[in-house]
């Protein structure tokens, strides 16, 4: 599939429902961090290296245990996408990484596609709702090959560096991040939310829609408006 302005030089990419699938997130990452939740706050709730994640939730949730863990509970129920709680996520989720018992379950065609984007000289860089921390936990814990994909990746942006993902703001504040490829049309964002690719339009990028097994369905609208693909092969 052709791109509109010529090929890019950057890749800037979302993670659930586009290098892997939603479910990983939702019925994997979500209830590790649920589960490793109570042990964790008892082990380390008086700790120095802890106090951060816990001095970030509004006070009246953080006078106790029971109370951080009942207001965790009531923002991932509601999958509510706040920086405070997207740190301790990643917290929680970092030993389950180290140990082996989580493992990123990228599509097929992500981690050649890395391979190949690199050796044509592309950067790549990243853009999810998840924190920047839990990014990098995700790409060197794949099941990929190689399993640690941080060595290809030139960059990683959040809601906290960048902005909201469906505000075109946020891909301008990415692009002034690097000068060095000043002209937004030399930027491709895929993504499987089509707010997002729409924001990312309106600042100049290129931007497809990624069609996944486990992604919401494509209006036809959607499908007539914007570039749908199915695979990083068809780029």
């Amino acid at each position: 599939m052709a791109l509109s302005s010529g090929q890019p030089k950057v890749v800037l990419l979302d993670i659930e429902g586009t290098v892997c699938p939603i479910s990983f997130v939702k019925d994997v990452l979500f209830p590790y961090a649920l589960s490793a939740l109570p042990a964790t706050l008892q082990a380390q709730w008086d700790k120095p290296e802890f106090s951060q994640y816990r001095n970030a939730f509004p006070a009246e949730h953080a006078t106790s245990q029971e109370a951080l863990t009942a207001h965790v509970k009531d923002l991932m129920s509601r999958d509510v996408k706040i920086a405070f709680l997207k740190s301790l996520q990643g917290y929680l989720w970092e030993s389950g990484y180290k140990s082996g018992e989580l493992k990123a379950p990228l599509f097929d065609d992500v981690a050649p596609k890395f391979g190949e984007w690199k050796k044509a000289g592309k950067e790549i860089m990243i853009y999810s709702s998840g924190s920047v921390a839990a990014q990098k936990l995700l790409f060197k814990h794949t099941n990929g090959e190689p399993a640690d994909l941080i060595p290809e990746i030139s960059d990683f942006f959040d809601t906290v560096n960048a902005g909201p993902k469906q505000e075109a703001s946020s891909y301008q504040t990415i692009l002034a991040a690097h000068p060095e490829v000043p002209e937004a049309s030399d930027w491709l964002f895929l993504s499987d939310n089509v707010k997002e690719v729409e924001a990312a339009k309106q600042a100049g990028m290129q931007s497809f829609v990624v069609e996944r097994p486990g992604n919401a369905d494509l209006s036809t609208e959607d499908r007539e408006k914007h570039r749908v693909i199915r695979t990083f092969a068809e780029i």
